[in-house]
C-alpha cells in the first residue's frame, strides 16, 4: 500500500535532479553571456575615459603649454591655468588626481601633491610613444602610492603635444571618477540583463520541455525493448527466454503434492500453410492460435511462443495435466478462417511433469521436446514424457539425418501389399510400401522414419523416389502379363505443392506408364490442411487419367458435401472399422455405410486390414469390391510379387508366407 506514494516520492527525485540537470548548461551560458557584457561595460567605460582624457589634453592643457618644454616644469601661472582650465572643461565632475609628467615620466604637475618623487609606470612611456592608455583602478592602489584606497577611477595616460598637431612635451595622467562614466556605459546593460534573464528562462524551459518529451520517448522505447525482449513480436505472448523464466518460477513455487507440466506444442504440417498460402496467411494463423490458447488458458498459467510454429505452456499446480491439454488440443483443432479461408489444422503435444520427471527447465524443455515427438509419430496427440523416449529420439534424429544419403545410396527398398477383387479374389492392384534397408539397424518400417520425414523437405524426395520406383516395377509387371494397378501413398505436404501433379505426369512420361496404372492414395487429415490447393492437384491428376483413393476413409472429418466434390475413384475403409466388424455390431453397420455411400457415389471401395475368413465373408455379403490385409497377403519385395502373381490363384495367395 505504500508503493503508490513511493514512486511518487522516487519520481520527484527524479524529477527534481533532471531540472537540475537542465538549469546547469543554461546557469553556465548565462555567466559567460553576463560576464561577456560586463567585459564589454568595461571596455566602454575605458573608451569613454581615454576619449574624456584626449579632449582634456586638447582643450585644458595643450593651450596653457602651447608647446612649452616641460623638461624643467611648469610655471605657476600655467599649473593655476591648467587647473582652471580642467575645471572649466569638467563643470561639476570633480577630478581625484591629475597630474603632468614630462617626456621623461617625471611628475612636473599634481593637483593633490602625489607622485611627485615616484618611478614612473610602463603606461607613462607608452603615452610617450603616443598611445593613449586606460585602465580601471582604484586610487591610491599604485605601489608608490600612499593613504587608504579610494572609490573606483578611470586611470588614463595621453600624451600631450603642441597646438596645432606638433611635437609631442610630455604625458597627461588623470584619474576620472568611474561612477559617471559607468553610470552612461551601464546606461542599457541592465535592460540586457533582464532580456538575457528572460531569454536564459525561456530556453531553460524549452530545453526543459524538449528533454522531457525525449525522455518520455525514450522511457517509452525502453518500456517497449524491455517487452520486446520477453515477448515474441508476432503474437505478443512470451518467448523462450521468458518461457524458462516463467517456468522455473512455476517449479520453484508449486503447492506440496501437485506438479508443475512444462508442455511443447507443435502444429502439424503447419510448413504447408506457409509454402501454399504464403507466410501471411500462416503469421494470421498463429495469432489466432495464441489468442485461442491464452482464451482457454486457466488463470495462472501460461502460454508461450517458442519460435516458429511451436508453443510452450506451463500448467500450475496440476493434478493431472493430460485432460487439460487434451483441452487445449482441441481448441487448435477447431476449424480457423484465415484470410476467408477454412483451415483445419492439427497440433502434437508432449509435456513433462515437476518434480517426477525433473526439476531443471532445461532437461524438462528436452523431455516435453521428445514427448511431443512421440506423439507426432504415434499421431497420440498428447503424450507424457517416458525414458523409452530417449532412445527413440536420439534414433529418430539420427535417422532423419542419414535419410537424405539413404535415399541417393539406394538404400530404401517397396515391398508390395495385394488388393484382391472380392468376387474372384484375383489382384487387380498393389499397395506400394517403402522399407529401409539400413546398414546397421536392419529392415526399417515406415513407421521408424516417415512421421519425421513429412516434417522436412526429405519427404518430398522420398515421394518422388517411391513414385518412379513403383511405376517402373509395375512396368515390369505388365510385361510380364500382369494386368496391374500401384498404389502410392501421398503425404499432406506434397498433396500442397501446386507443381506435384505436373511432376507425377513427368515421371509418367518417364517410365513409359499408362496413367490408368497408378492410384495416388491420399487420407482425410492430409486434404483438411489445405483443401481448395488439394482439389486443384488432384483434379490435375484426374484429368491426367490417374486414379484417385481416399485411404484410412472414417477416421478424419471429410464432410459428404466435400467428398461429393473431390474427384475420387475410391474409398478404402479404414482398418479400425475392419478388423473387428464381425465382432462389433457398430462396426459393422459402418462398414456397411460406408460400402453402400462409396458404390452410390459410383466409387470402388477398398477395405483394409482383413485378418480372419469370417471378416472376408462379411464384406463379400457387404458387397465390398476389393480386399486388402495379412489373410490374403502381407507385404513382398518385387521379386516375390512376381511369383506370388504368377500362382494368383485363391489358393495361392491365401498360402503366401509373410516375409516382414
Amino acid at each position: 500500500m505504500h508503493r503508490f506514494p513511493r514512486a511518487l516520492w522516487t519520481n520527484g527525485r527524479l524529477l527534481a535532479a533532471f531540472a537540475a540537470m537542465c538549469a546547469v548548461p543554461v546557469v553556465a551560458l548565462g555567466i559567460v553571456l553576463a560576464t561577456q557584457i560586463r567585459a564589454q561595460a568595461d571596455q566602454s567605460a575605458l573608451r569613454e575615459g581615454r576619449a574624456e582624457a584626449a579632449l582634456l589634453a586638447q582643450t585644458s592643457v595643450d593651450p596653457v603649454l602651447d608647446g612649452e618644454s616641460l623638461a624643467n616644469g611648469i610655471s605657476v601661472t600655467n599649473q593655476q591655468a591648467i587647473v582652471w582650465f580642467v575645471v572649466r572643461a569638467l563643470g561639476e565632475q570633480h577630478i581625484p588626481r591629475l597630474r603632468i609628467r614630462n617626456l621623461s615620466g617625471k611628475v612636473v604637475f599634481s593637483n593633490d601633491g602625489s607622485g611627485i618623487r615616484s618611478a614612473p609606470d610602463d603606461e607613462v612611456f607608452q603615452a610617450v610613444r603616443g598611445q593613449t592608455v586606460a585602465r580601471l583602478t582604484r586610487l591610491n592602489t599604485d605601489a608608490n602610492d600612499r593613504g587608504a584606497a579610494g572609490p573606483e577611477t578611470v586611470e588614463v595616460y595621453a600624451p600631450l603635444t603642441a597646438v596645432g598637431g606638433g611635437a609631442r612635451i610630455g604625458v597627461l595622467e588623470v584619474y576620472l571618477p568611474y561612477a559617471p562614466i559607468a553610470a552612461n556605459a551601464n546606461a542599457g546593460v541592465n535592460t540586457l540583463y533582464i532580456v538575457l534573464a528572460v531569454g536564459l528562462l525561456g530556453l531553460y524551459l524549452m530545453l526543459f520541455a524538449i528533454t522531457g518529451i525525449i525522455s518520455r520517448s525514450l522511457r517509452r522505447q525502453l518500456a517497449v525493448n524491455a517487452f520486446l525482449a520477453g515477448h515474441d513480436t508476432l503474437t505478443q505472448l512470451p518467448n523462450r527466454d521468458q518461457f524458462r523464466r516463467l517456468a522455473e518460477e512455476a517449479i520453484a513455487v508449486r503447492q506440496r503434492g501437485r506438479s508443475a507440466a512444462i508442455a511443447i506444442v507443435d502444429l502439424d504440417r503447419f510448413k504447408h500453410v506457409n509454402e501454399t498460402l504464403g507466410h501471411r496467411t500462416g503469421d494470421e494463423l498463429l495469432t489466432e492460435l495464441a489468442r485461442r490458447l491464452t482464451t482457454v488458458m486457466r488463470t495462472g498459467d501460461t502460454v508461450a511462443r517458442l519460435g516458429g510454429d511451436e508453443f510452450g505452456l506451463i500448467i500450475r499446480d496440476v493434478e493431472d495435466a493430460e485432460p487439460v491439454l487434451r483441452r487445449l488440443r482441441e481448441a487448435i483443432d477447431c476449424e480457423v478462417e484465415v484470410s476467408g479461408l477454412p483451415l483445419s489444422i492439427e497440433a502434437s503435444v508432449g509435456y513433462a511433469l515437476a518434480p517426477e520427471d525433473g526439476t531443471d527447465i532445461e532437461l524438462l524443455l528436452r523431455r516435453a521436446d521428445l514427448a511431443m515427438y512421440g506423439a507426432k509419430a504415434g499421431h497420440t496427440g498428447v503424450m507424457r514424457y517416458e525414458e523409452s523416449l530417449d532412445s527413440f529420439d536420439a534414433q529418430s534424429l539420427s535417422l532423419l539425418t542419414e535419410l537424405r544419403g539413404a535415399i541417393e545410396a539406394g538404400q530404401l527398398v517397396l515391398h508390395y501389399q495385394p488388393q484382391s477383387g472380392l468376387e474372384d479374389e484375383r489382384v487387380v492392384a498393389i499397395e506400394a510400401l517403402v522399407r529401409w534397408q539400413h546398414p546397421e539397424h536392419g529392415l526399417l518400417g515406415p513407421g521408424r522414419f516417415l512421421p519425421m520425414a513429412e516434417q522436412t523437405d526429405n519427404i518430398d524426395r522420398l515421394t518422388v523416389w517411391v513414385l518412379r520406383r513403383a511405376l517402373r516395377d509395375v512396368q515390369e509387371l505388365v510385361r510380364d502379363g500382369s494386368d496391374i494397378s500401384v498404389a502410392v501413398n501421398v503425404s499432406a505436404r506434397s498433396l500442397a505443392r501446386p507443381s506435384f501433379a505436373d511432376e507425377v505426369v513427368e515421371i509418367l512420361d518417364e517410365t513409359g506408364t499408362e496413367p490408368g496404372r497408378l492410384i495416388i492414395e491420399v487420407t482425410e487429415t492430409a486434404l483438411l490442411v489445405d483443401p481448395e490447393r488439394a482439389g486443384q492437384v488432384l483434379d490435375r491428376l484426374s484429368q491426367a487419367g490417374v486414379g484417385i483413393s481416399l485411404d484410412d476413409f472414417g477416421r478424419g472429418q471429410t464432410s459428404l458435401a466435400y467428398l461429393s466434390a473431390l474427384p475420387l475413384d475410391e474409398l478404402k475403409i479404414d482398418s479400425s472399422f475392419v478388423a473387428d466388424m464381425t465382432e462389433v455390431p457398430a462396426h459393422r453397420a459402418i462398414v456397411r455405410s460406408m460400402i453402400d455411400l462409396g458404390h452410390r457415389l459410383d466409387l470402388r471401395v477398398v477395405a483394409e486390414g482383413i485378418e480372419t475368413d469370417d471378416v472376408l465373408s462379411s464384406l463379400r455379403s457387404c458387397g465390398c469390391d476389393l480386399a486388402q490385409g495379412y489373410l490374403l497377403a502381407r507385404p513382398m519385395p518385387i521379386a516375390e510379387l512376381q511369383r506370388f502373381l504368377e500362382e494368383d490363384t485363391p489358393d495361392g495367395m491365401r498360402s503366401a508366407e509373410p516375409t516382414v
